[in-house]
């Protein structure tokens, strides 16, 4: 495991940021292709760049994750691996959840994103998070974890709240349009184009149900919750700019919203992405930046 994590973490951050830097750069600026979607409904296709065969709205919000990924994810990546490298494990739980925010997100784009010419890097760089992410887990340190459980300073309770309570408002945000529309006998809105809402499926399989264990394993003093927490902790962070980023880019490519549909996200994700992210800086500091094992495998090494 040791070993994947020498170059992994590299391999994910250039494909990751070329990736990103494309999507920028190739960014749409035509005029929108109104299309008739296979259920008999309008939408508009955003017409040009990379993101042409996908929705306006999806197409901005593409745009947004790029610009996220490429400002903060990736540079997080790097910061974590090379503190991994020099062997802190500090560095090895943020490189396992910045590692996991990336497996989020290029799951969402391989399995979610109109094909188009990135298709086997988006693919490759799912496949590189998930056995990068696998691998952090397996290097961390778990005399660390440790620490951190039984850390009398730590807001333990604050932590297993904010995840469980994020498992129960994913669950009910993508729940009420699923049962909503499976009442009316028709399709969740803005599925549009596409044949199924694949966010949904990965947050209400995967993020919802990780974010409940996680709090329940932090509130019983369990080491594994609190690195369960770290991938959960760093997507939250990582949500205000990208909602933010995402509903100017949206408003600005003519997806009209009210002013309740403007507010309420934003300041909804921009309480949780704070908090969020005041957890995350106690979590990264409250795990032992060196640990005596490590010292003593340098020595052995030198010797």
């Amino acid at each position: 495991m040791e070993r994947a994590l020498r170059r992994l973490p590299g391999l994910v951050a250039a494909i990751g940021a070329a990736v990103a830097a494309t999507g920028l750069l190739r960014r749409p600026s035509g005029q929108p292709v109104p299309v008739v979607t296979p259920r008999g409904q309008t939408a508009e296709l955003a017409g040009s760049g990379l993101y042409r065969y996908d929705t306006v709205f999806t197409a901005a919000g593409n745009t947004a994750v790029d610009a996220v990924v490429l400002g903060l994810g990736i540079p997080l990546v790097v910061t974590a691996w090379l503190e991994h490298r020099r062997h802190s494990p500090r560095g090895t739980l943020l490189l396992a959840g910045s590692l996991g925010y990336l497996l989020y997100v290029y799951a969402n784009y391989a399995l979610g994103v109109a094909y188009n010419p990135l298709y086997l890097a988006y693919v490759t760089l799912l496949s590189t998070s998930l056995f990068g992410l696998g691998a952090a887990v397996a290097g961390m340190d778990r005399a660390a974890l440790a620490a951190v459980a039984a850390a009398p300073d730590f807001p333990h309770r604050s932590l297993s709240r904010l995840l469980l309570a994020s498992a129960a408002v994913t669950a009910v945000v993508w729940l009420q349009p699923l049962v909503t529309a499976l009442l009316r006998g028709g399709a969740p809105d803005l599925l549009d184009v596409y044949t199924t809402p694949v966010t949904f499926s990965l947050d209400l399989a995967v993020v919802a149900p990780a974010a409940a264990l996680a709090g329940m394993l932090v509130r019983r003093r369990e080491p594994m919750g609190y690195l369960l927490a770290a991938p959960l902790l760093v997507t939250i962070a990582l949500l205000l700019p990208t909602i933010a980023l995402s509903t100017v880019l949206q408003a600005a490519a003519g997806i009209s919203f009210t002013a309740a549909e403007v507010i309420g996200p934003i300041a909804g994700f921009g309480v949780l992405g704070a908090l969020g992210t005041r957890l995350l800086v106690r979590l990264v500091r409250a795990v032992p930046s060196r640990v005596p094992s490590a010292e003593a495998g340098d020595a052995d090494v030198h010797a």
